[in-house]
């Protein structure tokens, strides 16, 4: 299996990969990002899918992505590590921690509430920037390189400028796992 395939050959097209709108909320993006993530074996999602979703604007152009933990962060704003967020979560951990059974239950509707009030957030205002980009027609090693140097998970593919798909850091694993099962 030569190095010299190009992208275009193991990119996921983008009818198949999750995407966004720059106005949708993270409880509208969300559902779309698990179904495509979650491929369901005997009723247990398998992780089989995308980690990431595009989000792109009003024109169809790619304008930011997300993963889980830039999404996790907005709705979980304690875990992000941030003093005020771990104070406005303070009540919750305190609760959490006398552990009696009113508290965690109090404790569990006040974690569902933020999560649903965070939810509201729009993706345009946490949408991470794409941190590179690669033509259809780039090879495989030169994907790696772009891959590895911007230390991400995925890169949008173009042809010319026009964005037809994804390629993963599992696809560019699956292709060179390949060469050794020759």
């Amino acid at each position: 299996m030569p190095l010299t395939r190009k992208v275009r050959e193991i990119a996921i097209p983008l009818s198949e990969y999750a995407v966004t709108g720059i106005d949708n909320t993270l409880k509208e993006a969300v559902p779309v990002l698990r179904r495509l993530y979650c491929e369901v074996e005997d009723g247990k999602c398998t992780e089989a899918g995308h980690r990431t979703i595009l989000v792109l604007d009003e024109t169809g152009v790619l304008a930011g992505v997300l993963d889980f933990r830039s999404i996790l962060k907005v709705l979980i704003p304690e875990v992000a590590g941030g003093l005020s967020a771990k104070l406005a979560a303070l009540g919750v951990s305190i609760a959490f921690a006398q552990a009696g059974s009113a508290d965690l239950d109090e404790a569990n509707a006040s974690f569902r509430a933020r999560v649903m009030k965070n939810a509201g957030t729009k993706v345009r205002d946490m949408m991470l920037p794409v941190r590179g980009t690669i033509s259809a027609d780039a090879d495989i090693v030169e994907a790696l390189k772009v891959l590895c140097g911007n230390k991400i998970s995925m890169i949008p593919v173009y042809d010319g400028k026009k964005l037809i798909g994804v390629v993963r850091d599992s696809d560019l694993f699956l292709f060179v796992a390949d060469i050794l099962t020759e």
